[in-house]
């Protein structure tokens, strides 16, 4: 589930592995901050996440009888993530850079 997922992948948040990229998906931001045995496992989870995310993002849009609004439903989902994401976090910036918050 979303929930157990998010769990699972919090730490990584925290430690600055993985950050809330401008697409409104998630992305490794630096793999060193992750022991190499939990790698493989961690980008699973991001795998999963961003399906996830993928697939609600395409429901909207669908259930808006909108599919072209999906680029825009991924930007304002990005922008509201970064928002709620606590002090320490990192994020992409408009330009695409690491920035953490």
């Amino acid at each position: 589930s979303l929930r157990e997922n998010h769990k699972q992948i919090r730490p990584h948040y925290v430690s600055g592995a993985i950050g809330l990229m401008r697409d409104g998906s998630i992305g490794l931001r630096d793999a060193n901050a992750i022991p190499l045995a939990e790698r493989a496992q961690v980008n699973a989870l991001i795998a999963q996440a961003n399906r996830d995310r993928a697939a609600l993002y395409r429901e909207i849009a669908l259930a808006n009888k909108r599919p072209e609004w999906e680029g825009e439903i991924r930007s304002t989902f990005a922008q509201r993530w970064i928002e709620r994401a606590p002090a320490g976090w990192y994020y992409q910036n408009p330009s695409g850079a690491w920035v953490q918050k």
